[in-house]
């Protein structure tokens, strides 16, 4: 008769900082909704006015936690640069303010406002190009 062992459980001390693939995702998805709104809503009367302030936009929202993050690399002792495999970075627990969730979740939770605002801004750019065909009278 086979015996079924379950799983050994590591005793892994609960993640406090994100996944290099996470901030990855959220760069590229920042740039998916920027090059949509560039792309599909560049047209009319105003086109510059409209991409430098969209641009400009943009540039503080990035710029913000850019400086941010320097100024916290730059006070902090050095660190290691290792970060664990996705894998097992994902079925961690992801330490918070709040208490402890899964990575899984955490990631979600993080990734799911910027993915929802670059796919639906990407639909409506799509719905006014097909509905406003020229904007140049």
């Amino acid at each position: 008769m086979p015996t079924h062992t379950l799983p050994v459980s590591r005793n892994r001390a609960p993640a406090d900082e994100l996944h290099p693939r996470i901030y990855t995702a959220i760069v590229g998805l920042t740039l998916w909704l920027v090059l949509s709104i560039w792309l599909l809503f560049s047209r009319g009367n105003y086109e510059g006015l409209t991409l430098s302030v969209i641009t400009l936009f943009f540039a503080v929202l990035v710029g913000i936690p850019l400086l941010l993050w320097l100024t916290w690399r730059h006070n902090t002792p050095e660190q290691d640069g290792n970060a664990a495999p996705f894998s097992e970075w994902i079925g961690n627990s992801f330490e918070t303010w709040t208490g402890g969730i899964s990575a899984r979740e955490a990631s979600i939770q993080i990734l799911l406002p910027i993915a929802a605002v670059a796919i639906g801004m990407t639909i409506f750019g799509l719905v006014f190009m097909l509905t406003v065909p020229d904007l140049n009278s």
